[in-house]
């Protein structure tokens, strides 16, 4: 079970980062309609915040089906034993 405590501790700690990416994002959008910083310079961040929260999504899944796989294999195994456990009965 460490395996998938890693994942899960993993996949929370990048939620975290994307709510940290949102809020950036909010700031960032204050920053426009206070017109402390250019439309450019808006977009620019604004591009580099979206292709790290995209990021950090696509890392989520890759984690999600990580942990479906394991848990599969972890299944897989207890079947092998409790075969093994009906063979040794008879």
């Amino acid at each position: 079970m460490g395996f998938l405590e890693r994942i899960d501790r993993n996949m929370k700690k990048i939620e975290k980062q994307i709510e940290k990416e949102e809020q950036k994002k909010a700031t960032l959008d204050q920053k426009l309609s206070d017109k402390s910083i250019t439309k450019a310079k808006h977009n620019i961040d604004q591009r580099k915040i979206d292709q790290k929260i995209r990021a950090m999504k696509k890392r989520i899944r890759d984690l999600q089906g990580m942990a479906l796989k394991e848990k599969k294999h972890i299944e897989e195994k207890q079947k092998k034993k409790e075969e093994k456990r009906k063979k040794k009965k008879k």
